[in-house]
């Protein structure tokens, strides 16, 4: 997204507050924009980055093509400071590495800008270094912090940023995106359902590794139905070999709560809903084999595996209690 009236279409409040802003030259010294996953925070801040030091924006969008708005597109530009969890979260070090670039002028203009990916990770040493940052702001200096869930991050920061609130994409609209760029609508509402990023969902609807992730799912399933004695050799000799990143098991465990989810529908007669076992006779199978009390604490477990997966425990031992617990 490369202009407002591209945000509009997704953010329309947001995008107006920042063109009213920019047209007014008032743009804030700090932002808090708060938004689920694939809803626009970091093009937003992109293109508010593009919007300060683009020397040919037009009726308040960046021009796009120079040199400066390319060097921001590609990550590069030098005044601009990308600030991201080192592991879990942000630690006070970063912050601190930030604060000595800060101490100098910009490089190529008097303006600087660092924009804090998931800004709810801060570090508490981190966060207070961060406090001192807007308490004292720079005329030059702006900030961006983006975050999926504001409340986590001290109120003291969130009193001196202007918040921006990124309304949930639309669903209906979403899947609609899919079905123009070529997405069938089966695996539309799949993907739909892992993520709201349009070019991620699209690249998981043409990759390989992600069909075959599919089918483990499926396979991982069954056998708990058919070959209880086989699964675990299963999860070591198929299961972790294929999700051999941590991000890819946290995509696997997603697909695997889908696919339970999908049962327990089938048992309530809510079948609209089913997104994994379209047109698939093992769902009533499934159905059969998997009571409704047992689903619910499949699910439960499914979401624990995930916060420990989160808690850096180690992949392997998060895939070993889990099947204990669905086996039991």
């Amino acid at each position: 997204m490369n202009t407002w009236s591209e945000i509009a279409e997704i953010q329309p409040l947001t995008s107006k507050i920042l063109t009213n802003s920019i047209q007014k030259s008032r743009i804030s010294h700090a932002y808090l924009i708060q938004g689920e996953r694939g809803t626009g925070k970091e093009a937003i801040a992109r293109l508010l980055a593009k919007v300060l030091f683009c020397e040919n924006v037009i009726d308040r969008d960046p021009c796009n093509n120079c040199l400066t708005c390319k060097r921001i597109d590609s990550g590069n530009h030098p005044d601009i400071h990308w600030v991201e969890p080192d592991g879990l979260s942000i630690k006070k070090e970063q912050i601190d590495e930030l604060q000595k670039e800060f101490k100098y002028s910009g490089l190529e203009s008097a303006k600087k800008v660092y924009i804090i990916k998931d800004a709810d990770t801060l570090t508490t040493n981190a966060a207070n270094r961060i406090l001192k940052f807007l308490e004292e702001p720079n005329i030059e200096t702006t900030a961006v912090m983006l975050t999926e869930n504001s409340q986590s991050i001290l109120s003291t920061i969130r009193s001196r940023c202007q918040i921006l609130d990124l309304q949930p994409l639309n669903p209906v609209q979403f899947q609609k995106q899919l079905l123009d760029s070529g997405v069938t609508e089966g695996n539309g509402a799949l993907v739909a359902a892992l993520t709201n990023n349009l070019d991620e969902a699209i690249k998981l609807s043409e990759d390989e590794w992600f069909a075959q992730a599919r089918k483990l799912v499926v396979q991982l399933v069954e056998m708990f139905i058919v070959k209880p004695d086989e699964v675990y050799l299963s999860i070591h000799n198929q299961w972790l070999v294929h999700f051999k990143e941590r991000s890819q098991l946290e995509q696997g465990l997603d697909l695997l709560l889908l696919a339970f989810k999908d049962i327990l529908y089938y048992h309530i007669e809510y079948e609209a809903l089913v997104l994994y076992y379209k047109q698939d006779e093992g769902l009533e199978k499934a159905a059969l084999f998997f009571s409704q009390p047992k689903l619910l604490s499949i699910l439960q477990s499914i979401l624990q595996a995930k916060r420990k997966l989160k808690q850096n425990v180690h992949p392997t031992l998060v895939m070993e209690q889990l099947t204990l617990h669905i086996q039991r």
